[in-house]
């Protein structure tokens, strides 16, 4: 090496005696320098590779910091935001329209349940009110005089059906004058059926009105759709003592079907204790329930009627029109008043709930119309209630928390508005109706603030932790000192100096440890690591050079 050095400085003066150019010495310099820093930063790069991977462990103390391992509590919880809300609210509306006479209240009061917020002019529904009931004095008036005044009493009826089905016989024709009691027409319904059958009592228990059933003829073996139309109240007992409980099934008839069938019925699983016969839907007289002259007879044997269909009507005086119309006149106008005095109620609002006025959009003297609300610069509320005797929020918590999550647990709140201070609840409700976005579900769960104070106010975003558990006096370490393969540098004796710093890499071991609950902040350690033992941190210093070096081994 000497040799060549030598060598190397002797021609250096004989080249620039030969040269008649005096800038090339120059040139040559321009390619050394460069030379000499890419030879330096090899040999640092190569140098702190060295100190990197030596097998003796030497490390520089600003790659890592340390961390003793102590005992703390940790609490276990799920995080999530939400906006503060009262307990209750209600917006108050107008029903009726007119001007505003009274609005005692102002915006922060406090309010009781059913304080008067508005009255409103009801001069309009009271004058009809007024009317309404001159009118109903006068046509009961007109009543009692018609009453007074009939001498000879011919009721104007009409002869109803009193069940749907076939009108079997008729007993009179037009004409024809009846007597009060007399059978006037038989109604046979045969296209709906019933049969009343014993089934057991612990069968009946899960049984309801409407629900389907299948009825066996008896002989043909014909199956019939029906459904459950009345169960008895009471048990009986049945064949070999049980208890059973009548269960009548409605049925449409195919059409052989006669109240001599026998048939026998299963409702899911369940079947009947015994059969029975079947009954006809409807197998009904009519019968006079005054004497008089049939004037008219709308129907004739075999036509298909109604329940409460008009089949005849008696014959009519002029008297008893005008009693029947004096009747419902009385009806109608007392239908009118009692409609007007609904209304007035309307014409004064009350508050639906006790709380704090937050709105009050109407002041006396305005003009009110719902039928405008929210139009046109009208408010769509008289006035908004809060209250706010109970602050609540709603977090929406990840299909994979919401397990950790059950009512009553403690939450810790923060909120961004209200700096340096905590508050507390705890969970009210978990609504099990997720909304799921993107592949994931959030569940709503509702909060209650404890003791919000004079500082939190509805519309505030919170953030909150529900605490879950919490282990206590854990042997623990910062989450970012255990790797991922629940691993840590253990710093050993002699590792360290006097102020805590790395100096001797060869005294540390990656010890191989067991993890317990994480507080995102401190994990658990359940076995490996004891109190008061030291574990090495890497800094971002050491990911740097850990990168350096892997360059430089590339390289």
């Amino acid at each position: 090496m000497e040799s060549t050095q030598t060598n190397q400085n002797a021609t250096l003066p004989l080249m620039s005696k030969k040269s008649d150019k005096p800038k090339k010495p120059k040139k040559k310099q321009k390619w050394v320098r460069p030379l000499i820093i890419v030879v330096v930063a090899v040999v640092i790069v190569a140098f702190v590779i060295y100190l990197i991977s030596s097998n003796a462990g030497t490390a520089v103390s600003g790659l890592y910091i340390t961390e003793t391992v102590q005992r703390r509590d940790i609490v276990v919880g799920v995080s999530s935001t939400g906006t503060v809300k009262p307990i209750d609210s209600y917006q108050v509306t107008a029903l009726v329209k007119g001007e505003v006479l009274e609005a005692p209240f102002e915006e922060g009061q406090v309010v009781e349940k059913d304080s008067v917020l508005y009255r409103i002019d009801a001069s309009d529904v009271e004058n009809t009110i007024s009317r309404s009931q001159v009118a109903l004095e006068q046509a009961k008036v007109s009543y009692n005089e018609l009453l007074k005044n009939k001498a000879d009493m011919t009721n104007n009826y009409q002869i109803k059906a009193n069940g749907t089905g076939i009108v079997k016989k008729l007993y009179y024709e037009q004409g024809d004058t009846v007597t009060t009691g007399t059978p006037i027409a038989d109604i046979l319904d045969r296209q709906n059926m019933t049969i009343e059958l014993p089934f057991h009592s612990s069968d009946v228990a899960t049984f309801y009105v409407g629900q389907a059933a299948t009825v066996t003829v008896d002989g043909t073996l014909e199956t019939i759709p029906g459904v459950i139309d009345e169960i008895a109240v009471v048990d009986q007992v049945g064949a070999g003592g049980t208890m059973v409980r009548n269960v009548t099934i409605k049925v449409t008839n195919p059409g052989a079907v006669d109240e001599t069938t026998r048939g026998t019925a299963s409702v899911g699983t369940a079947s009947c204790a015994s059969g029975n016969t079947f009954t006809y839907g409807a197998n009904k007289q009519v019968v006079a329930t005054m004497g008089g002259k049939l004037i008219s007879q709308s129907v004739k044997e075999g036509d298909y009627v109604t329940d409460r269909q008009v089949i005849g009507s008696y014959e009519v005086t002029d008297i008893d029109s005008q009693i029947e119309n004096a009747r419902l006149n009385i009806q109608n106008t007392e239908l009118a008043l009692q409609s007007a005095q609904d209304q007035l109620d309307n014409y004064t609002i009350k508050a639906p709930i006790s709380g704090t006025i937050i709105e009050k959009n109407y002041k006396v003297g305005d003009n009110v119309d719902p039928t405008t609300a929210g139009t046109s610069g009208a408010s769509l509320y008289m006035a908004v209630i809060y209250d706010m005797s109970t602050l609540t929020f709603d977090m929406n918590i990840d299909e994979l928390d919401i397990g950790k999550v059950s009512i009553g647990q403690e939450v810790t709140i923060t909120a961004d508005a209200v700096e340096n201070q905590t508050f507390t609840g705890y969970v009210d409700n978990i609504n099990i109706n997720g909304t799921t976005l993107n592949g994931t579900t959030n569940y709503p769960v509702t909060v209650v603030i404890n003791d919000p104070g004079d500082d939190l106010f509805p519309g505030m975003n919170v953030s909150a932790d529900i605490v879950s558990s919490t282990v206590h006096d854990a042997i623990s370490l910062p989450v970012d000192a255990v790797s991922r393969d629940q691993t840590v540098l253990v710093a050993l004796d002699g590792a360290l100096d006097a102020n805590g710093n790395l100096t001797n890499g060869s005294k540390t071991e990656t010890r191989k440890i067991s993890i317990g609950k994480s507080d995102n902040q401190y994990v658990e350690i359940t076995d490996g690591l004891e109190e008061g033992e030291v574990v090495l941190i890497e800094t971002e210093a050491s990911d740097m050079f850990s990168n350096i070096a892997v360059g430089g081994a590339a390289g």
